[in-house]
């Protein structure tokens, strides 16, 4: 019965002892305490009592790093969400360095954050979004080298401005808008007043010309439906009444 027991003991030791990492993880081993190497992917064995381990995900991780009200350089407050992409580049760092490496690399990164984006103006941070992405992603890569993580992406998400801000630039907008149209029919103008210019020198320029043009407006003027009436008047009798 004892030999029964035993050989049932031995056999639980032997399970708990096989250990297995897929090829997705790492495992960090410890011996008594300290740290022993590194567990790679396959079937391991660990000693009951004696070797502990820490199973480590290498995958890329994503964190939605919540809303931030930050200040801008010009004092304007803005709210400012992100997406980090990171991983562990060095599962032994990441156990031995820092208790909770998720949790740092999402405080990190909200500090970070604050500290670009307090550094650029509102428009710079409107029109150069992407350059500042990778400037978090770079303070952040470095900053997070001693807890064995690798940061991969970050991208700005969204960017929120006080709705009196947005009716401003909203007004902004229009009102360049209308600068435009008032310009671009200016330029009409002008390039019509110029061909009319251009239209009457040639007609004048040719014998009869300008009375041509005369009966082809007064033409299209009686195909139209309209009340205006048009009295034409010989030319010979305006002169008679000029030198009367």
């Amino acid at each position: 019965m004892m030999a029964l027991w035993i050989i049932i003991i031995i056999l639980v030791a032997i399970a708990s002892s096989i250990k297995v990492v897929n090829e997705y993880e790492r495992g960090v081993k410890f011996t008594l305490g300290r740290y022993s190497g590194i567990m790679l992917p396959g079937l391991k064995f660990i000693i009951p009592i004696i070797q502990s381990w820490q199973r480590i995900d290498i995958r890329t991780n994503v964190v939605d790093v919540p809303k931030q009200d930050t200040m801008t350089k010009d004092n304007v407050s803005v709210v400012i969400n992100a997406v980090l992409y990171y991983r562990v580049s060095d599962a032994k760092l990441s156990v031995l360095e820092v208790m909770d490496y998720r949790y740092a690399i999402g405080q990190l990164a909200q500090t970070t954050m604050r500290d670009v984006i307090g550094a650029v103006t509102l428009d710079e941070l409107l029109a150069k979004r992407e350059a500042i992405s990778k400037k978090i992603k770079s303070i952040l890569d470095k900053a997070s080298d001693p807890f064995g993580l690798k940061v991969e992406t970050v991208e700005l998400k969204d960017i929120i401005l006080p709705d009196t801000l947005v009716r401003v630039i909203s007004k902004e907008a229009e009102a360049e808008r209308e600068k435009r149209a008032v310009i671009i029919e200016a330029e009409g103008e002008f390039s019509a007043a110029e061909n009319l210019v251009k239209a009457a020198n040639s007609l004048s320029k040719v014998k009869g010309g300008l009375h041509i043009r005369t009966l082809q407006t007064m033409n299209n003027l009686g195909n139209e439906k309209s009340h205006t009436v048009i009295y034409a008047v010989p030319e010979e009798i305006l002169k008679k009444f000029s030198g009367k």
